[in-house]
């Protein structure tokens, strides 16, 4: 055999032993922890779509961590030569981090599930006290403050609402929470107002029984209004012959305690005056006895207490006139009508003629029930 083809076999059979030894360090080697990397990267994704980093936070966060270890240790492998590599570490944390992402996941789906279903009840619960705060309250004259607070709670309400439909549940339940601190505290504080507002109630009722009485002795016309209902009632003979809408003034809660305070004041009062035409602003006007000697006694004692200032005064010219109909209480302390209703009513009254104002007619109890 010639020298050249012994050298052409002692190639063939060098390159042979390389490849051969090539192939058994590739096929000993250690495999790249590929598949375990890609089930930790799923299960942390599919975590993330259920907002794992929202409702089990702590759980997610942890995942996160032994994936960035798993990713650290690959790369630190990956700069040794391959034969030598150490996946153990990596596969490790891989594991450590899908174990977590999937338990991070069904804590979330737990979690979530349960506020989703508690949040529900308490947005009804809140719609109902608004339904209710609106029922009693709408036409009510709470403080500026108030009114902001519950206009404030009825915001958040709302936007909690669209917040549980979208399925954001921490921040719906956030929301739910400062719209109910504000709408509660405001129901809480207009009751309140409202029961000591109501404590007047039996003195009232004793108005009405002497006024409609009066008005069957006398076998003639009585005026009644009902300052929480708006309403006026006119009486003849000790019968309820019509009813009217009535506009009272803009601080309608409470007596009239001095010139200016907007309130229409309570009391048993007789008309004095009649006017129409140009003797009027308001088309027909009712000119009642205010201050009579009740109020002037009650407005000096506010003063000798130092309840009210030693310049107040007490205030006139309350009037039940026409002009009405706007929908709201707009009068400086008068009781307003429309302008047909006034016809009928400065038709058939006369000078002398009761006109009893009060809070109400019905007790309170009967109409947080109704």
């Amino acid at each position: 055999m010639s020298r050249v083809w012994k050298r052409i076999i002692l190639l063939i059979s060098a390159f042979s032993l390389i490849a051969v030894t090539v192939l058994l360090l590739v096929y000993f080697a250690p495999v790249p922890p590929t598949g375990e990397m890609e089930a930790a990267r799923k299960a942390l994704s599919s975590a993330a779509t259920n907002k794992a980093d929202t409702y089990s936070r702590k759980l997610y966060n942890q995942a996160n961590v032994y994936y960035d270890s798993a990713m650290v240790n690959w790369k630190r492998q990956n700069r040794i030569f391959f034969y030598f590599r150490d996946y153990e570490k990596v596969i490790s944390y891989a594991n450590l981090s899908e174990m977590k992402a999937i338990e991070a996941e069904n804590n979330s789906l737990i979690s979530s599930s349960g506020l989703k279903s508690r949040l529900q009840p308490k947005i009804e619960s809140l719609s109902n006290l608004v339904i209710e705060l609106d029922l009693l309250f709408d036409s009510y004259p709470l403080t500026e403050e108030t009114r902001n607070r519950i206009s404030r709670g009825k915001l958040l309400l709302e936007e909690a609402k669209i917040a549980l439909k979208n399925g954001i549940y921490l921040q719906a339940n956030r929301k739910l929470t400062d719209s109910e601190y504000l709408l509660t505290e405001s129901f809480e504080s207009a009751t309140e107002n409202l029961t000591n507002y109501f404590k007047s109630y039996s003195l009232w009722k004793k108005w009405v029984e002497m006024t409609v009485n009066e008005s069957k002795r006398k076998d003639d016309y009585s005026i009644i209004i009902d300052k929480f209902s708006r309403k006026c009632y006119v009486y003849f003979n000790g019968r309820q012959k019509y009813i009217f809408d009535a506009e009272l003034g803009k601080n309608w809660v409470g007596d009239k305690r001095l010139k200016g305070d907007m309130a229409t004041p309570e009391g048993m009062y007789k008309i004095t005056k009649k006017f129409d035409g140009r003797k009027t602003k308001y088309y027909k006007a009712l000119l009642l006895d205010y201050p009579n000697d009740e109020d002037t006694a009650r407005f000096r004692a506010e003063i000798e207490k130092g309840s009210l200032p030693p310049n107040a005064k007490i205030g006139s010219l309350i009037e039940i006139h026409g002009n009405g109909g706007k929908g709201i209480d707009w009068t400086e302390g008068c009781v307003a009508l429309t302008d047909k209703e006034m016809d009928i009513v400065f038709k058939i009254v006369k000078i002398g003629t009761p006109v009893t104002i009060v809070g109400s007619l019905t007790d309170l109890d009967a109409i947080l029930n109704k």
